[in-house]
């Protein structure tokens, strides 16, 4: 087997963004203090990302290998079994990198504890290389101990499917009426025309489908190691021939939830990457399950 290969995932910062659309600084600086912000303020974040991006690549163990990718390149990086994930970034960055890995195990690393709540970047720069230097005294990646969170997965009949940690989206494209016949495990069908729907994980608990739940009147959520999923409608519309009687509900393990498009497109996204998505037309049947592959998260 070949030697582990850390891959450090990260996504550009606001101020290489800035600098990329202003050309330089000053004009940069120009354009945020014309929203009240400063230069100083942009910079500051941008070196804490520097620096843990630099604590983690000094911890790279002698012996392994490494490489570097950036969120908008993810869908075109080549993953292998051996690799070990280091995200550094935001929790979010954490879910964008899920979709694309199988069993990899991923290390959160979070440059702004302060800023983050840290729920999926768990491990400040210092103790994620304390983590690395562990896994390479033993030999073996798995020292790292993982804990495993659920994802959900929604496939096309033609053979298309993405994956989501925190939720996979079912909609029109620009949030327009989506037109559709959702049908339950249990059997139970009706036609909608609604503002789309979600499933969601535990993980997803906490962000989107919270605020939904809420509105619902508190309905209990999975936590993030549970094998189940909530799923919500979103603005069911009632007419002649469309119904609001099935809302929401719960997925477990093995249980399946379909939707027969009845509009000219409909979008399937996963953990709002509205760029990276599949498009389903009329007639196409959507089926949404939990995800055969769960995240490997450490500590």
């Amino acid at each position: 087997m070949a030697n582990p290969r850390l891959v450090i995932v990260h996504r550009r910062t606001e101020l290489q963004e800035l600098l990329d659309r202003h050309a330089t600084r000053g004009q940069a600086d120009f354009f945020l203090r014309t929203r009240g912000r400063t230069l100083q303020d942009v910079q500051e974040r941008h070196d804490r990302l520097n620096a843990a991006l630099a604590s983690v690549r000094a911890a790279v163990p002698a012996e392994w290998r490494h490489a570097e990718v950036e969120r908008a390149d993810l869908s075109r990086f080549l993953l292998t079994p051996e690799d070990v994930i280091a995200v550094v970034g935001q929790d979010g960055l954490v879910a964008n990198t899920a979709k694309y890995l199988t069993s990899q195990p991923v290390i959160g690393v979070d440059p702004e504890p302060e800023a983050n709540p840290g729920v999926l970047v768990r491990h400040t720069p210092k103790a994620a290389a304390r983590l690395l230097q562990e896994a390479a005294a033993a030999g073996t990646v798995q020292r790292l101990q993982c804990q495993e969170l659920a994802t959900v997965t929604a496939r096309l009949d033609d053979g298309q499917e993405l994956s989501g940690l925190n939720e996979v989206f079912i909609g029109h494209a620009s949030h327009q009426s989506a037109r559709y016949r959702l049908t339950t495990p249990a059997g139970r069908a009706e036609r909608h025309s609604s503002s789309g729907l979600i499933v969601s994980t535990g993980t997803g608990a906490t962000g989107w489908c919270a605020s939904i739940a809420l509105d619902r009147g508190g309905r209990p959520l999975p936590s993030p190691t549970d094998p189940r999923l909530a799923w919500f409608v979103r603005e069911a519309w009632p007419s002649p021939i469309t119904g609001t009687s099935l809302t929401e509900g719960v997925l477990e393990a093995g249980e399946t939830l379909r939707i027969t498009v009845a509009s000219d497109q409909l979008v399937v996204f996963g953990d709002g990457m509205e760029d990276d998505r599949l498009t389903a037309s009329w007639g196409q049947e959507i089926t949404v399950q939990l995800g055969a592959r769960p995240l490997r998260l450490v500590g």
